[in-house]
C-alpha cells in the first residue's frame, strides 16, 4: 500500500521557484479566480505539460510528502493535477486513476477513470489550493464510488482557507509550499517587488 522509494532528489524551495518562474507558472496582473476573488497573480501550474524537466522537479517535490502516507492509488484533479499526478505515479510506481470532470452520456459513463475496486484508498492530488472548491468537488466523485480518500497534497497551498474547507470534509492538506515562501524566493531573486509583495498577499476586500 505504501509507494516505492523516490526515484529523484527533491528540489531546494529555491529550485522549486526559480523552475516555476522560469516555465511561466506565475503570471502577475489581474486575474479573477475560481473563487470569485480578483487576484493580483494567477498560478498557471497546467503550463508544466510543456515542461518536461519542470514537471520532474516537480513530481519529486511530491513524493516525500507522499511517501508516509497509506494508498492504494493517486486521484488526480483535472486539469492541471493530470500531467502532475502522471509524473509523480512514473516517479512512485504507483497507479493513478482522476475523477472526470464532466461525465460523459456515452460509452462507460463512468465518473473516475482507471482501475479501482470499491473500500481503496486514494491520495488527492492537486496543484494549487486556494478555496478548496475544485479539490471538493473531486472528492466528492471518489466518495461516491466508495474510494476512500483521507489526504490531499498540493504543489502550493494559497492559505485562502482550503485547509480548513478540507479538514470539515475529514481530508488533511499536505503541501509542498506556499504561495507566501515562494514569494520570498522571488523577492530575493528580484522578480517581484516588495509593493507587489505586499498586494498579493493582502486579504483583500
Amino acid at each position: 500500500m505504501n509507494p516505492a522509494p523516490a526515484a529523484s532528489t527533491p528540489p531546494s524551495e529555491t529550485e522549486l521557484a526559480a523552475a516555476l518562474l522560469q516555465a511561466g507558472c506565475a503570471k502577475f496582473g489581474a486575474f479573477t479566480l475560481k473563487s470569485g476573488r480578483v487576484s493580483p497573480i494567477y498560478l498557471d501550474l497546467r503550463r508544466l505539460a510543456s515542461f518536461p524537466r519542470t514537471l520532474q522537479l516537480v513530481a519529486a517535490a511530491y513524493a516525500p510528502l507522499c511517501a508516509p502516507l497509506l494508498f492504494d492509488h493517486l486521484a488526480a484533479v483535472p486539469y492541471a493535477g493530470l500531467p502532475i499526478g502522471t509524473a509523480l505515479s512514473l516517479n512512485l510506481g504507483v497507479s493513478m486513476i482522476y475523477p472526470r470532470r464532466e461525465v460523459k452520456d456515452h460509452g462507460t459513463k463512468v465518473s473516475v477513470e482507471g482501475a479501482f475496486a470499491a473500500g481503496q484508498t486514494a491520495v488527492l492530488i492537486d496543484d494549487v489550493a486556494t478555496s478548496g472548491a475544485s479539490t471538493l468537488d473531486g472528492l466528492g466523485k471518489l466518495r461516491a464510488v466508495e474510494l476512500q480518500v483521507r489526504d490531499v497534497v498540493v504543489l502550493i497551498n494559497r492559505e485562502q482557507g482550503a485547509a480548513e474547507a478540507l479538514a470539515a470534509a475529514g481530508c488533511r492538506l499536505h503541501a509542498v509550499t506556499t504561495l507566501r515562501a515562494l514569494l520570498a524566493q522571488w523577492s530575493a531573486a528580484g522578480a517581484v517587488s516588495a509593493e507587489q509583495v505586499t498586494e498579493i498577499l493582502s486579504p483583500g476586500p
